[in-house]
């Protein structure tokens, strides 16, 4: 048996396909699509499947759409002879991925979680109209640096993924002053991200302040697997403060670079990234090289890690 965490993307790692092998070749892995698609009423399959990828990329679509995707590899893998050689010991997510990761823990049911994200990217998505910004990712500048530039032009840190790499958020001109700025002041490369609004930042505090009712009411369970915040990166066992972060999240800062290096100082090596892409993968690779991260995202996937076994 090998120690694990588990790790689940966030906005970002969508395509068009993703989740079409997982539902034609794992009756669990159907069986969670078929369960968004009755709870949502909207043809979740169709965008995931088919897209277009305009469609799949908005907010209110690729929260819902990652989620069950990753819940749908999650239960195919459960339900393989793969599983049986990993003992997880951390559930985490990147942004969105806590949804996905509290499911995983035992924290939060399915449906509940469908709901909630549904509803969190549909409040993200109003705020982004009322509040236009963008998202860069800084590369190869101190985090002082970027903190001094961020204050001076009313941007602010929206996550800290890996080293040498900060993303920011901010309204769209103070953005795009804040990427011509950073390149001046050291900055190696500066990446206008192709995302709809400026998350994690108090742009955001409208749709916290909404999804903050029906966090409230969700029933969250103590963890049956040590569940690690982004928000403070650390684990988290009391169901309050679990809503809490998850509440607080929406419009402040993740700590992705730190909850992996929690993980790693308890000698836990193995990642395995369940869910759609690898950008977590190549995240963990620069956090620390000697990370051995293993990718879930279809039937094909697990297979293979099978036949390797």
């Amino acid at each position: 048996m090998v120690d694990a965490a588990f790790i689940f993307p966030g906005q970002g790692a969508q395509f068009v396909g993703m989740g079409k092998d997982l539902y034609e070749n794992s009756p669990q892995a159907k069986e969670v699509f078929e369960k968004a698609e009755s709870i949502l009423k909207f043809p979740l399959k169709k965008i995931c499947f088919e897209g277009p990828q305009e469609e799949l990329s908005t907010t209110s679509n690729s929260q819902p759409a990652i989620l069950t995707v990753s819940v749908a590899a999650l239960r195919a893998f459960e339900s393989s002879s793969l599983y049986q050689q990993f003992t997880p010991r951390f559930s985490l997510g990147l942004s969105l991925g806590e949804y996905t990761a509290l499911v995983a823990a035992g924290c939060l049911s399915f449906e509940d979680a469908i709901v909630l994200v549904r509803k969190r990217g549909e409040y993200m998505e109003e705020a982004s109209r009322k509040n236009p910004g963008k998202m860069a990712c800084v590369v190869g500048m101190d985090l002082k640096a970027v903190e001094d530039l961020c204050k001076g032009l009313g941007c602010e840190i929206a996550n800290l993924n890996c080293p040498g790499q900060i993303v920011v958020s901010g309204k769209t001109n103070n953005i795009e002053l804040f990427a011509s700025l950073a390149k001046d002041k050291g900055a190696k490369r500066v990446l206008i991200l192709d995302v709809s609004g400026p998350f994690h930042s108090s742009l955001m505090t409208s749709a916290r302040d909404k999804l903050k009712e029906y966090i409230e009411k969700v029933q969250i369970l103590p963890p049956k697997i040590a569940f690690i915040s982004n928000v403070d990166a650390k684990p988290q066992t009391d169901p309050a403060r679990i809503k809490e972060n998850l509440i607080t999240q929406v419009n402040s800062r993740t700590l992705w670079e730190e909850s992996i290096r929690l993980v790693a100082r308890s000698g836990v090596n193995t990642l395995l990234e369940i869910g759609p892409g690898q950008v977590l993968k190549g995240l963990a690779k620069k956090i620390d090289p000697k990370l051995e991260v293993k990718n879930i995202g279809a039937s094909s996937d697990i297979q293979a890690l099978v036949t390797a076994s």
